[in-house]
């Protein structure tokens, strides 16, 4: 099948993006490497009538240290961060995660910004990024604000930029250096997207801690105060501690009915917390689990 007609625009700023999505007259779609909105203007799942190809915008290639965050351009790809183009916000903490998206030809083109804007439950960013406690800088009209991923992603595919609005760059805060991350995914085989993600960003100095459940088909089931998955307490041991009937518990109340489904996505967050506890800043790829 090929994509309905549509209208392409390339701006060579932001603010000539914006004009284009303000004066659009139908349905309009920011594309930015098109790995994710080629796919579903190929299946007629998207029929904008007008593009705005936002990758020759030099402004939303730009990463750098601003204060307390790591602030990423919306158009920064996966390679970027996989190769050290773009700095990480601990040791080998973004890199990991970015090396394990689908394959190299994807990260090649694929941009952190674009697959947020996508919002697929099961993208490696939307999990990984929710446990790092990462925000979205919005741009449109009104000026700029910023979202929180959870007050961002309002749904599966589904997201809170109004239709003249633009994701413009994603700050990301600079892991403590006692802080432990964990990342693990289900799938299939390598390159898939994932059936079951877990993530946990655990600093056992502080005793404090966040973790994910993601690719639940909805936004991801996120634990803001991880000691309840832990005994109610974070110690240095904490992967030992790591509560299956609670982590069970959170699922189901997070809407999960399928028993198998969460026996899953409890092994996964539990073999992240692990990851976190014996692996944080080895320079290992993101553990990736086959389906086999």
């Amino acid at each position: 099948m090929k994509p309905a007609r549509f209208a392409l625009e390339r701006p060579r700023d932001l603010a000539a993006a914006l004009a284009l999505l303000a004066q659009a007259k139908g349905a309009a779609k920011v594309m930015a490497g098109g790995q994710s909105l080629g796919p579903m203007l190929n299946l007629r799942l998207a029929e904008p009538e007008l593009i705005v190809d936002v990758s020759g915008v030099a402004e939303l290639r730009h990463a750098g240290r601003d204060g307390d965050a790591v602030v990423y351009g919306a158009c920064v790809t996966h390679a970027d961060i996989e190769d050290g183009r773009a700095p990480d916000v601990g040791p080998n903490v973004m890199a990991r995660v970015a090396s394990g998206i689908a394959y190299r030809a994807v990260r090649n083109r694929g941009t952190l910004g674009g697959s947020l804007a996508h919002a697929d439950p099961a993208a490696d960013w939307l999990s990984s990024l929710s446990a790092l406690g990462a925000e979205v800088e919005v741009a449109g009209p009104a000026g700029r604000r910023r979202l929180a991923l959870p007050a961002f992603v309002t749904g599966a595919l589904s997201t809170a930029l109004e239709a003249d609005e633009i994701l413009v760059a994603v700050r990301v805060p600079v892991m403590n250096p006692s802080s432990r991350f964990g990342y693990v995914k289900h799938c299939r085989k390598v390159g898939e997207f994932a059936h079951a993600i877990g993530a946990v960003l655990i600093d056992p100095e502080t005793a404090t801690g966040r973790a994910v459940f993601g690719a639940v088909e909805a936004p991801p089931v996120v634990v803001e105060d991880a000691r309840v998955l832990f005994g109610g307490r974070i110690p240095p041991g904490f992967a030992d501690d790591f509560d299956v009937a609670a982590a069970d518990d959170t699922l189901a109340r997070a809407g999960m009915t399928d028993a198998v489904d969460r026996h899953i996505h409890v092994e996964v967050l539990r073999r992240a917390a692990l990851q976190a506890h014996a692996l944080s800043g080895s320079p290992l790829r993101p553990d990736v689990r086959s389906a086999a």
